[in-house]
């Protein structure tokens, strides 16, 4: 079978990218595979829930500002952007063998949905609480919400049977937390993770493909930079945490600014807001973050396997720089502020106190004289009295699901219904 077959878009495939993990799949004649992880993210709680997730302003603060789905979905228009613009332009791909659309928007649309409340904020406390148990990574919790947990038959949870490409495209980082000499701070799986990878790479080199990145995945994190670092860009300028007067005075205590692939991008952004035209200049952008990418031709443990790692997603360095200026200045002139960072610190004080809360009731090292109190919801209760007390860390992992799990909005009702002596009513949902 010739490889070109692995870039079809119909309903013929490989062996590799219709293998699906934990399980078969029925053939669908209506939609292909891929179509098929895509509408099983659309339709999971786990999506619904970032509509109530922090991008960069806590969610529901005003109704302009981005939450995590609505950043989400972007991505998702960009990656099939980028997908039609290579498809059209790159003289490696034809009709028959490219990229599949459907499969790149099913990743990007999953790309989040690990992450907890609060953002990244959330994120760092949530691992530095765990950092006995494993660790907390955003991208290590979306594998697990796909290939365990995302879906619910009663008091069990389950996967939702991935395809082996999308669980490829979905993997930005593929260490274990335990191969590390020191424990990381990010990008890692967790170590019960090892046979996700061994199911990825199939016959390949496990070590080599550690390394390595399918074109999907590649597209999908280009996509996530690019709506991450023009979305929050105009977040900020409409928040006024970004103004004229506020970037001028950044650009002329930075030395770097005298590099033209720096001042022009940001002068060309002075002017837009100058003139009000941000959303135009916005649009226009977008655009030069798609048209700027490129493929060349790669060689790796995989590419022998599949197309999808025969690939390399280039892109102009004017773009590149671009991207990184305004990523600088949304860090510091939005997310560094005080403003900002007295709510994350917040949003770490609450997760900290529900876990530590947590965890004295239920993972004490051993079987307490009297029965947990039932502080958690029903399900989760009987989830973590089918763990045995010695298995401690299995037992903290299914609290850290849950608090992940939650939006702002839940986490901060949960804490104060806890914690507040004022706060609360007995036919609340919890």
């Amino acid at each position: 079978m010739p490889l070109s077959a692995d870039f079809l878009r119909n309903e013929f495939y490989q062996p590799f990218d219709t293998e699906v993990f934990e399980g078969p799949r029925s053939v669908s004649h209506i939609r292909s595979f891929f179509a098929q992880d895509r509408d099983r993210i659309g339709h999971s709680a786990a999506y619904r829930r970032l509509q109530a997730k922090t991008q960069v302003f806590r969610s529901g603060e005003y109704d302009f500002y981005r939450t995590r789905l609505t950043h989400t979905n972007e991505v998702a228009l960009i990656g099939r952007g980028i997908c039609d613009y290579l498809c059209r332009t790159s003289p490696d791909l034809t009709d028959h063998f490219h990229p599949d659309a459907d499969l790149v928007e099913a990743c990007c649309m999953a790309h989040d949905i690990g992450h907890p409340p609060f953002g990244h904020a959330g994120e760092r406390s949530l691992h530095r609480l765990m950092l006995n148990y494993g660790g907390f990574e955003g991208n290590a919790q979306t594998v697990r919400l796909l290939t365990r947990t995302i879906f619910s038959d009663g008091n069990i949870r389950r996967g939702m049977k991935p395809t082996r490409a999308f669980l490829d495209g979905v993997l930005k980082y593929k260490r274990l937390f335990s191969s590390f000499e020191e424990a990381p701070q990010n990008h890692f799986l967790y170590d019960d993770q090892g046979e996700v990878n061994a199911i990825v790479a199939g016959s390949g080199n496990i070590e080599g493909f550690e390394s390595t990145r399918s074109i999907e995945c590649q597209i999908m994190d280009w996509a996530d930079d690019t709506a991450y670092s023009l979305g929050d860009l105009v977040d900020g300028i409409r928040a006024r945490f970004i103004t004229v007067d506020r970037l001028e005075r950044w650009a002329g205590d930075n030395s770097s600014m005298s590099d033209p692939l720096r001042s022009e991008p940001l002068s060309r952004l002075l002017s837009a807001i100058r003139k009000g035209t941000l959303s135009r200049f916005i649009a226009l952008r977008i655009g030069d973050f798609i048209q700027a990418c490129s493929l060349t031709k790669a060689t790796g443990p995989l590419s022998n396997a599949t197309a999808r790692h025969q690939f390399s997603l280039i892109k102009t360095v004017e773009i590149e720089r671009a991207n990184d200026l305004y990523q600088e200045i949304a860090k510091d002139l939005v997310f560094r502020t005080p403003e900002v960072q007295q709510l994350e610190y917040k949003g770490g004080q609450i997760l900290n106190s529900l876990f530590k809360l947590f965890s004295e009731e239920y993972f004490p090292h051993k079987k307490p004289a009297k029965r947990p109190p039932n502080l958690l919801p029903k399900q989760i209760e009987v989830r973590i009295s089918a763990i045995p007390y010695e298995s401690v860390t299995e037992r903290a992992r299914v609290v850290c699901d849950h608090l992940s799990g939650m939006s702002d909005d839940f986490v901060v009702r949960t804490y104060r219904r806890l914690f507040d002596s004022d706060f609360g009513s007995i036919v609340d949902l919890v």
